[in-house]
């Protein structure tokens, strides 16, 4: 079997840097860099399987197909996929997790250091060290994380592994105790302590009615003064209205986001016009190192491969 694969979003996940040898050898595969809606279903009309990171694959995509059999998230999120659809249409979907733990836990990091030591303030003025008659600059506050208390909501893969790294460096670490947690080695505190107790809160746990907007006014005046906020999850996490407010309050520290509710984010979006000082922001960017990048592709060469054996390889529909 030689199937035609066509990849619509390569550009999400490789710039040039990665070996694509695990797709190419198992069909005709056509790379699309970035496809929008509009081009969409005539460029899948004849393929067998489709891979997408981002692009959107709903019902009349799925109709325009006739011969799709699989489609491949390139990613572990699978909500632009109708899976409701697609299981209609004896259609395939997989997806691939795991691949991005350690990046984005050394992303979480990376932008708690830049918080506490005020490295990028310090690098960003290098005509000021000459004017210091001592050479050493107290401008900025600098702080440790050995003895703080970092509290992790989702002690999954990444927030154990942020965990980890947490200990490393002397942290007290404790979990956001929840229904249906379970159990781990990490102390898991009830919500109002947990958010009154922590000076590093990092999210980690999936989107759903219950976490949605979890960090709000409520939460954030639960919050020590001191606190720092870290977001790798996803973005509706936080009421990012509330968050502005309470770093423009002085209710927390400072935060760091690289998600967002809206992405990319609207023009004239608060969060990226009109930032604090006191916040960080990268641009969904935790989860691409280079390792994980090819990871995940060859994750997705080997869900292929188990796919034409007719074998089930991190199947969600």
């Amino acid at each position: 079997m030689n199937p035609k694969i066509v990849f619509l979003d390569r550009e999400t996940t490789d710039v040039g840097d990665i070996d694509l040898s695990s797709l190419e050898d198992k069909g005709e595969i056509i790379y699309h860099g970035i496809t929008s809606p509009s081009e969409t279903a005539a460029r899948i009309a004849d393929a067998e399987i489709v891979l997408t990171n981002k692009v959107v694959i709903g019902p009349d995509e799925m109709d325009a197909a006739k011969n799709l059999k699989l489609i491949q998230v390139v990613a572990t999120g699978v909500n632009n996929v109708d899976l409701d659809a697609a299981k209609e249409r004896g259609i395939t979907v997989c997806n691939v997790s795991g691949y991005s733990t350690n990046s984005v836990a050394q992303h979480v990091f990376a932008m708690l250091l830049n918080l506490v030591t005020n490295v990028q303030r310090f690098a960003a003025e290098p005509e000021k060290w000459a004017e210091s008659p001592i050479f050493t600059r107290l401008d900025f506050p600098i702080t440790e994380l050995s003895g703080k208390t970092l509290g992790i909501a989702g002690l999954g893969s990444i927030g154990g592994e942020v965990a980890k790294i947490g200990e490393a460096f002397g942290m007290n670490v404790v979990g956001l105790a929840r229904e249906g947690s379970t159990s781990s080695e990490t102390n898991r505190l009830p919500r109002d302590q947990f958010f009154k107790e922590c000076d590093v809160i990092s999210l980690h746990c999936p989107l759903t009615p219950d976490t949605h907007h979890l960090i709000r006014e409520e939460t954030l005046k639960l919050m020590k003064k001191s606190a720092i906020l870290i977001n790798t999850g996803r973005g509706d996490l936080v009421k990012e209205d509330d968050l502005l407010a309470a770093l423009r309050n002085g209710d927390i520290a400072a935060a760091a986001v690289d998600v967002a509710s809206v992405e990319p984010p609207a023009i004239g979006d608060p969060m990226v016009t009109d930032t604090p000082e006191n916040l960080m922001i990268t641009p969904h960017t935790a989860w691409s190192s280079f390792e994980a990048r090819q990871k995940l592709i060859n994750e997705v060469g080997e869900n292929i491969a188990a796919f034409l054996k007719g074998e089930d390889r991190n199947r969600v529909a």
